[in-house]
């Protein structure tokens, strides 16, 4: 018998809702029944942005300086939207240098910000709209930061959609929306559809990682105040 050749496997809005509410032992019955289903499915996008970093959403920028300018928002260069920003390097002439991330108090507490040179450093600034601040202030109009940052997974806005998500997190989404729509319509299955939602979770996010001899994975836990 013949295989199929096909590997395009996908499930769009729909079909995850769906899919979800049957675990549920439920069906979809109402427009209201499925509006709510992918109001639960975005926010569940939004908490995996809490739970660490996902690969397909780290993507790579680069922002051409200015200078005698510190601060960068996406008003003046910076990606967006943007969730957090990991590894940052300075290129000049063809050469990169590495930056170096430093905390609030680290930046509040240098003595002089008015500082010129090529920046050595940079602060991150978590607001709705994220800041990157250099330090020193750049000195040059064609130096440019090359960084890696964490961006926000697309939303699903119609039942039409395909989902931003690699084929790998279909379980793993599937589950999580049924957890979700368990604890609103089928509490009984609550416990077990959670427990099913984070052991998915766990098989998705350990395959999720770079195949290297040493993982070395950015803390982005931040102390508060």
């Amino acid at each position: 018998m013949a295989t199929s050749g096909s590997r395009d496997f996908d499930l769009d809005v729909a079909d995850i809702i769906e899919e979800a509410y049957e675990r549920c032992g439920l069906e979809v019955r109402t427009g209201y029944d499925a509006k709510s289903a992918r109001r639960s499915l975005n926010i569940m996008f939004s908490e995996w942005a809490n739970r660490g970093i996902n690969l397909w959403t780290v993507k790579q920028a680069t922002l051409t300086l200015t200078s005698g300018t510190a601060t960068y928002t996406s008003a003046n260069g910076l990606a967006s939207p943007m969730t957090d920003i990991l590894e940052v390097a300075l290129r000049r002439s063809g050469t990169d240098f590495e930056v170096d991330r430093i905390g609030r108090g680290e930046y509040l507490n240098i003595p002089n910000k008015t500082t010129t040179g090529r920046p050595s450093q940079f602060y991150f600034n978590r607001q709705t709209s994220p800041e990157v601040t250099l330090w020193p202030t750049p000195d040059s109009n064609t130096d440019q930061l090359v960084y890696y940052y964490i961006t926000r997974i697309e939303d699903a806005d119609t039942m039409k959609d395909t989902t931003d998500v690699p084929f790998r997190f279909l379980p793993c989404m599937v589950a999580g929306l049924a957890y979700y729509l368990a604890v609103k319509k089928a509490p009984a299955r609550v416990q077990l559809l959670k427990a099913i939602y984070e052991e998915e979770f766990q098989r998705a996010s350990d395959e999720d990682e770079d195949r290297v001899a040493l993982k070395l994975q950015p803390d982005i836990q931040y102390i508060r105040f």
